[in-house]
């Protein structure tokens, strides 16, 4: 065989798509990993023609899964984004959106048992040690991915997959505030700086001139707004520890601004260097949680009560994100102890991906 045979099942998971591998088919170190997902991918064509991507960054989202040796874990969940173009690979981020097929994925691949007519699954994201607990359906003893849940962003009805993300604040810098403010001011911009299962800067759509409701294509579009809010994340991420942002994904950006269609506020994500066609699971999260943190960007956008579990409504391009956090907030500042979602996930194909043998042999 001229070619290197993967097995994989191709997964959408929320708003976003991609392969999820059993670890021990890849390779072990990352240096052949990566050559191996680049290729998978057809990273370095913006139509990724050479490879399974979608020439998007939401389609070139990769997960990998094996059995936990964790006490009370399940499955480990190691995420990998590839980059469209530049034939990169970053791993410092997770991804909740394509967390919502793990649990699917885990009983496809072998990796999990079903337990009845719903599974739970207890995963931990190794990119940044969170837990996450899923609920996906099983009847019949195999998932089931019919159903009658409509998620924005995504055509037609699945069946639920409920996600309850723990251990979120300080995914990677180890604070909610990773500066030590509410509020820093950056190039004249003020921005929170917050790490809530996933490392973001957040700013108000109205300081860089913005209303917050432009579309993907209008922001992508708007190269002035694009290279400021460049320099602005790059500048952060020094601030939180993070080191030079150059060539990865995180921190994450995302704007902010009133709510117009009975949301709790209206946000746009970036990925970073592109507008997120919806909302990422891990974003949301991080952008609800910034309506909470008194005197940040994000103070005043909603009257939220000072304890949860309470529900955060995202207005996003494509419709709503709905948050559900469990926090107390007090004198001594905000204890979130997690946050809820429901999503879907479907299985679009299974059996084997295939890599030159010069890539992996």
């Amino acid at each position: 065989m001229t070619q290197t045979a993967i097995p994989y099942v191709l997964m959408r998971g929320g708003t976003s798509r991609g392969p999820y591998f059993n670890r021990v088919d890849l390779p072990a170190d990352r240096e052949t990993l990566s050559a191996v997902l680049v290729s998978v991918i057809g990273s370095g064509n913006a139509l990724n023609i050479d490879g399974i991507g979608g020439g998007n960054s939401v389609t070139t989202k990769v997960a990998m899964l094996s059995r936990s040796d964790v006490p009370g874990v399940d499955i480990d969940y190691f995420f990998a984004q590839v980059n469209v173009m530049d034939r990169t690979v970053d791993y410092a981020p997770t991804c909740g959106n394509i967390l919502c097929g793990v649990g699917a994925a885990a009983v496809e691949l072998g990796l999990a048992e079903v337990t009845g007519p719903t599974t739970t699954l207890t995963i931990r994201a190794t990119n940044t040690g969170a837990r996450i607990t899923t609920t996906i359906a099983t009847p019949d003893g195999a998932v089931s991915y019919d159903g009658e849940t409509v998620i924005d962003g995504v055509p037609g009805t699945s069946a639920p997959v409920e996600l309850q993300f723990n251990d979120v604040v300080g995914s990677l810098t180890g604070a909610l505030l990773p500066t030590g403010n509410a509020t820093d001011v950056i190039a004249s911009i003020p921005v929170t700086c917050l790490d809530v299962a996933v490392p973001m800067v957040i700013a108000r759509a109205d300081s860089f001139g913005l209303t917050g409701y432009e579309t993907p294509l209008e922001l992508d579009e708007n190269r002035a707004f694009m290279m400021r809010m460049e320099a602005v994340r790059q500048e952060a991420s020094q601030l939180m520890g993070l080191g030079d942002a150059t060539g990865r994904v995180t921190p994450k950006f995302g704007l902010l601004a009133a709510a117009r269609d009975e949301g709790s506020v209206a946000a746009r994500y970036f990925v970073p260097h592109h507008a997120h066609p919806t909302m990422a699971v891990t974003g949301g999260q991080c952008l609800a949680a910034c309506l909470l943190v008194p005197d940040s960007v994000g103070a005043g956008f909603a009257d939220l009560p000072d304890h949860g579990p309470t529900q955060v409504a995202l207005e996003h391009p494509s419709g709503k994100l709905d948050v559900v956090l469990d926090y107390t907030r007090g004198p001594e500042g905000l204890d979130l102890r997690s946050a809820g979602l429901i999503r879907t996930c479907r299985k679009l194909a299974q059996g084997h991906v295939f890599v030159p043998r010069h890539v992996w042999s």
